[in-house]
């Protein structure tokens, strides 16, 4: 929250090389001025959303429920005098769902992150590789139906979905190419790279190099932008970089500079998978269930009640 849109030079000014810990948005934060330190961002509260209504739904997925949520989500925010929290390709999607139209042609045009950030719910929920790539193709269709940005959902809902199972990060990243592969073709095809070649490049780039000058390769070379075959390599090649402590996934991921919530959310979704709650520190996490109230641990266990065939 506190690095996010803010260029890496100026995240190293203000919290060193690796940032350590949860920090307060500062009063000139370009998106979260003055929130809290532990606060989570929009990537986090649209999981929840989706989270809850998979749940609900006991794995099914209604479009148009969806988009009410998000805009029902967004309003609330706004009238707090929050602003800019639905990304370019959610905004245009789901203000096409409001005004009626076909949940496939509204998001024919997305391309970038949004879907991949809010994916992890998905992979909770559902085991079978053949069904969970069906149930991400269903969610992004009505916001990101692009070939580029279902196959970065389906690279971060596949890496958690293996760790759950007891992958290592290293497995979870092989599991995330085969379906990043797989979903490249079953969006509408747009000129872009293509995603499960820059995760397989972009976790080679970093092998062997020390945390901050990773951190420094992943934000010139891979990127930290919107753009899914950015910031999903990123993530990944974040993955590579801390090994297996899903910690020290957070913190570089947040000293990034760019789109570092984003970046952060998916790297820490799979490192979480991985390893559970035992590969986090006790006060980090209580930081965060004070701070939001976020139903998390619920959420968390009625999704893993519900893991298996979408119905």
């Amino acid at each position: 929250m506190p690095t996010e849109s803010l260029p890496r030079a100026e995240v190293v000014a203000r919290y060193g090389e690796v940032v350590d810990r949860f920090h307060p948005g500062a009063r000139d934060q370009p998106v979260a001025p003055g929130l809290p330190a532990g606060t989570v961002t929009d990537d986090t509260e649209q999981a929840v959303l989706l989270g809850e209504l998979l749940v609900e739904s006991g794995g099914g997925f209604d479009p148009a429920e969806f988009g009410r949520r998000l805009l029902a989500w967004e309003g609330a925010l706004r009238a707090r005098g929050a602003h800019g929290l639905l990304g370019p390709s959610t905004r245009r999607a789901v203000a096409a769902l409001a005004a009626g139209a076909d949940p496939v042609e509204a998001g024919r045009d997305g391309t970038t992150n949004g879907a991949a950030m809010r994916i992890a719910p998905a992979g909770v929920a559902v085991a079978d590789p053949d069904a969970l790539l069906e149930l991400v193709v269903r969610v992004c269709t009505p916001t990101h139906g692009t070939g580029v940005a279902i196959a970065g959902a389906a690279a971060v809902a596949a890496a958690v979905s293996a760790g759950i199972d007891g992958a290592t990060v290293a497995e979870a990243t092989a599991h995330a190419v085969g379906a990043a592969r797989r979903g490249a073709g079953r969006g509408r095809w747009v000129a872009a790279a293509d995603v499960a070649a820059r995760i397989e490049w972009a976790t080679g780039l970093v092998a062997g190099l020390a945390p901050s000058r990773a951190v420094e390769v992943i934000g010139a070379l891979v990127g930290t932008g919107l753009a899914t075959q950015e910031s999903v390599p990123a993530a990944f090649a974040v993955l590579a970089t801390a090994g297996e402590d899903p910690w020290l996934t957070c913190r570089l991921a947040a000293s990034l500079g760019g789109d570092t919530d984003t970046v952060a959310a998916m790297a820490g979704a799979v490192a979480g998978a991985c390893h559970g709650t035992a590969g986090l520190p006790d006060a980090a996490m209580a930081t965060v269930a004070e701070v939001n109230g976020l139903p998390l641990d619920r959420l968390a266990a009625d999704l893993l009640a519900l893991r298996g065939p979408i119905r």
